[in-house]
């Protein structure tokens, strides 16, 4: 994966080795699979919004010299998420300085990063859209995703994709960002056949190890068994004989955070659990099941995994969730142990890993953190 100025990956895209905690599967315990007490979550909840009320700017912000308006928009999206009014003042200035970074072209971007700022602004504006607030500021800024969107031949490997910036601007497509803008564009209102989101899931299915119809690119038909069905970052680094994340073979290693990203994007367009895509990627998930670290990736990127790991199980349905040995997870439950055990007494979360993808900030570890931490109770 390239470096950027940030990811979620860097900014999009952990704690030290020691505090992570296992977390065992209840199946067999005789604990009822219903998720975690709400009064136990919203204990973490209240600790979290405390530590994010001293690090928000003066005009809003959360770390916004680091990355543009993302961390605010991750930020506001997961508190409105997790029952926080967006009249809360932490939140309402969070909106505000959003709605202030929004551009003539509809994008929600300071100097880098516009697609992506963009799309996450349009989670947190969707989210705290009461009454209609934000329905100008969402469509416009739909309408922005959609005209960057990567217009290559279809034969291309980039068709469909989106980067974290415009085409041409540090603006190489992979799944991560491709992943928030389906879940920007359908937040927006476009239908899940309209061409945009349809060419979308051409490139996402162009990153999954899955030879065949879908996927008619040379690395996946030299996938191994253990990363068939899985989903990769940047199908491109099959061309790079220095990319670490080559095989042997010249295929490329399935990573958890990109696997669960391929799958709720494919679930949230409509792809039936059916597909031959979504049965591949959800069996991988089955062989790999784990929240001590994001497969592939060891901690680094480990709070934007828990996220995607969370929407994309919320999204399958499957509860609980069995794993490749028949070990049924009541997942949300075991997301919420694990994120309680790793939440610091300040109330955030702190990636201390070797490489941790911008999440040695707090306030983009906390925003992940506390996004999973939605979806950890059923709505």
């Amino acid at each position: 994966m390239s470096r950027l100025p940030i990811s979620i990956f860097t900014l999009t895209l952990l704690l030290s080795a020691g505090l992570l905690l296992s977390v065992q599967p209840t199946a067999d315990s005789g604990q009822p699979k219903t998720g975690p007490n709400s009064a136990d979550v919203q204990k973490v909840l209240d600790k979290a919004v405390a530590y994010l009320k001293t690090t928000q700017q003066p005009d809003g912000g959360f770390s916004p010299k680091f990355a543009g308006p993302g961390i605010t928009a991750l930020v506001a999206a997961a508190l409105v998420r997790n029952g926080v009014s967006p009249q809360e003042p932490v939140v309402a200035k969070a909106l505000k300085f959003l709605e202030d970074k929004a551009k003539d072209d509809g994008g929600v971007y300071d100097k880098f990063l516009a697609n992506y700022t963009t799309a996450v602004a349009v989670m947190a504006f969707k989210e705290a859209n009461q009454n209609g607030k934000y329905n100008d500021v969402i469509k416009r800024a739909g309408e922005f995703i959609k005209k960057i969107q990567h217009e290559d031949e279809p034969t291309h490997l980039n068709h469909g994709g989106f980067g974290y910036d415009k085409p041409g601007k540090k603006g190489r497509p992979d799944l991560s960002n491709t992943g928030f803008s389906v879940e920007a564009l359908l937040a927006a209102g476009l239908s899940k056949d309209d061409p945009a989101v349809q060419k979308a899931l051409k490139f996402i299915s162009r990153c999954q190890n899955l030879p065949g119809e879908t996927n008619d690119q040379a690395y996946a038909k030299k996938t191994t068994d253990d990363d068939k069905g899985g989903l990769v970052y940047d199908p491109s680094a099959a061309n790079d004989p220095k990319s670490k994340y080559r095989t042997g073979a010249g295929g490329l290693r399935s990573l958890g955070g990109m696997t669960y990203s391929g799958l709720k994007s494919f679930l949230y367009a409509g792809v039936s659990k059916d597909d031959p895509r979504v049965k591949a990627a959800v069996q991988w998930c089955r062989n790999h099941y784990t929240l001590e670290e994001n497969p592939g990736m060891g901690k680094a990127g480990l709070y934007y995994y828990y996220h995607t790991f969370a929407k994309a199980l919320d999204a399958l349905g499957e509860e609980p969730f069995a794993d490749a040995k028949g070990v049924k997870h009541d997942w949300r439950l075991e997301l919420f142990q694990t994120l309680q055990k790793q939440q610091q007494a300040n109330g955030s979360w702190h990636n201390t890993g070797e490489k941790t993808f911008g999440e040695d900030d707090p306030d983009l570890a906390t925003a992940f953190a506390i996004l999973s931490l939605s979806y950890c109770k059923k709505r």
